[in-house]
């Protein structure tokens, strides 16, 4: 199968109106802001448009800088949604529900796994993770040295 690279904005973009038009999409992840349950240009997703967004979805969202991230909701306060990077140790970025593009339904593994994000036992793993923030530059440190090769 040929790869086709295409800049952010554009490829985004046309993904956005997929999800919007009710095509779900499966998308090869870039970066490591998702570790440890993604692996950035190894991993993909597959996205969906989804009536309703809850915490601790992971989704992607068009930012007020006009970039993308597939980011964990972290917080909803009416239309004001906070997200960060299972892999980041600090910072977040801010959005409005209508700035969710979709939702991702399932982590598609390099290994051929194939991870359903609302089954329990996942979620049990990214709730155990998201309480771990304390201690992740830790983890993540010896994650990186022993895993992404």
């Amino acid at each position: 199968m040929d790869t086709i690279l295409l800049p952010n904005d554009i490829l985004l973009g046309q993904i956005t109106d997929m999800l919007a038009n009710g095509v779900s999409v499966v998308l090869r992840v870039r970066g490591n802001s998702m570790l440890p349950f993604i692996v950035g240009d190894k991993d993909s997703v597959e996205l969906y448009k989804c009536g309703s967004v809850s915490e601790n979805d992971m989704v992607l969202a068009h930012l007020k800088n006009d970039n993308y991230v597939l980011h964990r909701v972290i917080g909803i306060e009416g239309n004001h949604v906070t997200l960060m990077g299972d892999g980041n140790i600090r910072g977040t970025e801010h959005c409005t529900l209508d700035d969710i593009c979709g939702t991702v339904l399932y982590i598609l593994k390099y290994n051929g796994k194939k991870i359903d994000c609302h089954s329990s036992g996942f979620l049990k793993k990214s709730a155990r993770w998201r309480k771990l923030l304390p201690f992740r530059r830790y983890i993540l440190g010896i994650y990186r040295r022993l895993a992404i090769r």
